[in-house]
């Protein structure tokens, strides 16, 4: 019972920051949709975030708050990345493709798979601010050694929920059969990326 109470809220703190629709999310779910490298991606995601959430609690969050400069770097990079995004996905609006469940369908690479999965995480700014920083800190105002107890609980309800996002959406495999959901998914896609990188990049710029 002594460490229930900072694990607990580690596994709440680390939910509420993790269950948000952003890119990230949106590409497990679509790579859960469509049954393509699911465990690779999850597997990416939630190790990113358990070495971004001990990264923070060992200290990393001091060094950004230091050399501010560095999340100025971060936000225009994710931003302009998030930005290439939603174009393509303004794209497969125009152009819809339905999924074939029997694995017809055309298929990323595993490695190109990985890399998107690398590069919608490490390039979102909001994933250092949520771990190195927010995580870091709560972590830290609980003791030298239940932070590490919180930063588990963290680390658990990251792998919980990419796990049930990868491996759940799965069943709405035969709804997005038809082109019209594609449409529906990439629209939403489109239009969360598209404002998410206007907003960091405006952030950073003005």
């Amino acid at each position: 019972m002594t460490y229930f109470v900072p694990a607990f809220a580690g596994l709440l703190t680390g939910a509420g920051l993790i269950i948000a629709i952003g890119a990230q999310n949106i590409f497990v779910l679509r790579q859960g949709i469509r049954r393509e490298h699911v465990l690779a991606v999850v597997a990416v995601c939630s190790a990113s975030d358990v070495v971004l959430i001990l990264g923070g609690v060992a200290g990393l969050g001091a060094l950004v708050t230091a050399y501010p400069e560095i999340v100025d770097v971060a936000t225009v990079a994710g931003g302009a990345y998030l930005l290439v995004l939603a174009a393509m996905a303004a794209r497969r609006v125009v152009r819809p493709a339905s999924l074939d469940a029997t694995g017809g369908a055309a298929s990323a690479g595993r490695w190109a798979a990985i890399g998107t999965a690398v590069a919608l995480t490490w390039l979102n700014p909001h994933v250092y601010l949520d771990t190195l920083i927010t995580l870091g800190a709560i972590a830290n105002s609980h003791g030298p050694q239940d932070k590490w107890v919180f930063a588990a609980g963290a680390c658990v309800a990251s792998f919980v929920w990419f796990a049930a996002l990868g491996f759940g959406s799965a069943r709405l495999a035969p709804l997005f059969a038809k082109p019209r959901a594609w449409q529906v998914l990439d629209t939403l896609v489109a239009v969360v990326m598209g404002v998410l990188g206007v907003v960091l990049i405006g952030s950073a710029v003005f």
